[in-house]
């Protein structure tokens, strides 16, 4: 078991696996998250198709059929059940320190930030605080998911932190800063969505011409930075 952490396995449908690590958003649960899906994927476990980590869990997608045939046994899931065990025994921990640091510039004026006055307002300070508080601390990258390259970051201060939107919009720009809860997000393709939009960044968040079509990933740190609508296209331009 690991060490002063209590650790859940339980069934994701007939060929998935769950190992919950804890019931909460922060660093450290979420690092070792990544320490395991980097120990389990080194582990090469015979039939396993996909490790997914997740803010407090780790997600092992398996072949049933051929992990019965080729161990001549009754149940996949006992079988990647044992070796998860076995990684989770092993895993060499680390502490919570970000992968990459990275500075993604925002523009946040009207044009780009739709919801950014409704939420001044809400919160009775004005849009130029709300740039101030989004923009003073550093975001840990805690998993992807929804689209690809959607990172969700957090913790956003209380003071701006915002529900999702009653009526989520058919259409959100690839680029739009959101907030949701207490986490913040990039859209990195167009898509319909629900965050509270404050920005956008010309930077490209997924890249479908790239090897590594991801810009973030789970484990990095990234703050933001205000620029012109002046700077927006220039950096637009060369992205």
């Amino acid at each position: 078991m690991l060490p002063g952490v209590a650790y859940t396995i339980y069934p994701l449908g007939d060929e998935g696996l769950t190992i919950e690590l804890g019931d909460r958003i922060d660093p450290l649960t979420n690092q070792r998250c990544l320490d395991l899906a980097g120990h389990l994927l080194t582990a090469g476990i015979p039939g396993v198709k996909d490790i997914v980590p997740a803010f407090a869990s780790v997600s092992l997608l398996y072949d049933a059929a051929k992990i019965r045939t080729s161990n001549n046994i009754t149940s996949s899931f006992h079988f990647i059940k044992t070796e998860a065990e076995k990684a989770i025994a092993t895993c060499p921990w680390k502490t919570a320190v970000p992968n990459r640091t990275l500075v993604i510039p925002v523009c946040y004026e009207n044009e780009w930030a739709p919801d950014l006055e409704q939420l001044a307002g809400e919160k009775n300070i004005t849009p130029a605080e709300v740039i101030r508080i989004h923009c003073s601390r550093p975001y840990r990258v805690y998993m992807l998911g929804f689209l690809p390259g959607f990172a969700y970051m957090g913790m956003v201060d209380t003071s701006i932190a915002a529900p999702r939107l009653a009526q989520p919009r058919l259409h959100v720009a690839a680029g739009s800063i959101g907030i949701a809860g207490g986490q913040t997000g990039i859209y990195p393709l167009d898509s319909p969505g629900g965050w509270n939009i404050i920005g956008r960044t010309p930077v490209r968040i997924f890249d479908a011409r790239k090897d590594d079509p991801c810009l973030l990933k789970a484990g990095d740190e990234v703050t933001f930075q205000p620029i012109t609508p002046d700077m927006f296209h220039q950096l637009n331009e060369h992205s």
